[in-house]
């Protein structure tokens, strides 16, 4: 019992530290490229010529190939990355969404869900020329922020307007995530311009609503408290309590991670005690298949955003090098001819734009391409 504290311990530490003990090693790495650029050339063959991937009305759906493009570092692809950011550009709307509207429906476009990834991946690009638009999406997504005393408050939904409260982790933490990757975009503020940011505070104190403390699940993540897509479960004195999963436990975890919370806070020990004992490749837990390339993206994008190389074994001495496993599972399920798909169409997973940049962003943040 104490081996595994000092495991955990250590492990904590190198979170909050930033610590990165050893990353994939040289030949995993050379696989890893291979694999990246198979699915890059996949996605330049069926790129629209317009700029866009996929359904032209979510710019997150060419935002998501964009970033992908740009995590690579590979100039070759500067051509197809160049329409993309084109593209983008001309959905930015008068508010500093990135969105289509959809007429006669208050709040159709998704505006804050699309405007997060979008303005991550145009951050990633690191080309100048997009910075005035990444501020003003910055600004869109601090005024989408829910105020107020509510269950809601501090909490990000789908949209800035759609005419109802509603919220959820999944939002949020693509909210805090974009915010925090391109919060150095501030500096290029015209002098005068009132500065963007979220209230974190507000933020860390709604998405702790949603990790469950106690139970089967304690330390995992809900979407939300209204509708925890994970199910429910009732305590021993009759509590019902949200029923965590681990595509939601990452996002709560890179929420936590972004809100700075310090080494030895509960909460994060706990989400990563979580991570141990449910750690699997073959399914998201609690989802089964649904959202597994989510899974992969999310954990990838956490996990490296905390420094973490290894989670310790649970109930085991060991740890799990995560980076390794990630990477070669991912890789095992590209199709020949460079794509990635899931047969379970939750969460649009089928379309394979979507699972082959889910795929692609996983990879390149568990081999340290990019952060």
């Amino acid at each position: 019992m104490k081996k595994r504290s000092f495991l955990l311990s250590a492990v904590v530490a190198g979170l909050a530290l930033g610590v990165r003990a050893q990353g994939i090693s040289p030949e995993l790495e050379k696989e890893v490229r291979a694999s990246v650029n198979k699915g890059l050339q996949w996605l330049k063959a069926c790129q629209k010529p317009g700029g866009a991937w996929s359904d032209d009305g979510m710019p997150a759906l060419t935002a998501l190939p964009l970033w992908a493009f740009a995590a690579s570092g590979d100039k070759a692809f500067a051509p197809e990355t160049d329409r993309a950011v084109a593209f983008l550009l001309a959905k930015q709307q008068p508010d500093g969404g990135i969105y289509v509207p959809v007429p006669g429906r208050k709040g159709g476009g998704l505006g804050n869900y699309n405007t997060s990834i979008c303005v991550a991946a145009l951050h990633a690009t690191g080309r100048r020329e997009v910075m005035p638009a990444v501020l003003k999406a910055r600004s869109y997504i601090a005024a989408s922020q829910h105020a107020g005393d509510d269950l809601h408050a501090g909490g990000f939904g789908y949209d800035k307007e759609a005419g109802r409260r509603y919220s959820d982790l999944n939002n949020t933490h693509f909210s805090m995530d974009a915010m925090r990757r391109t919060q150095g975009a501030e500096d290029l503020r015209p002098a005068g311009e009132k500065r963007a940011d979220i209230k974190w505070d507000e933020a860390l104190k709604y998405v702790t609503q949603m990790q469950n403390k106690e139970g089967e699940t304690a330390g995992g993540f809900a979407y939300n408290t209204q509708d925890p897509k994970g199910g429910a479960a009732t305590n021993a004195d009759g509590r019902v309590m949200l029923r965590a999963y681990g595509s939601m436990t990452y996002a709560g975890l890179l929420a936590l991670v972004h809100a700075r919370l310090e080494k030895s806070d509960p909460r994060v020990r706990s989400a990563v005690e979580f991570s141990s004992r449910f750690w699997t490749l073959e399914e998201n837990p609690g989802q089964g298949q649904q959202g597994l390339f989510f899974y992969y993206n999310v954990m990838s994008r956490a996990l490296s955003a905390a420094g973490l190389d290894a989670l310790p074994k649970h109930a085991a001495a060991g740890e799990i090098r995560w980076r390794d496993e990630v990477a070669r599972k991912i890789i095992g399920l590209q199709k020949a001819d460079g794509s990635w798909v899931n047969d379970n169409n939750r969460w649009w997973e089928n379309d394979p734009v979507l699972a082959t940049s889910y795929s692609l962003l996983a990879l390149e943040f568990a081999s340290g391409l990019t952060r």
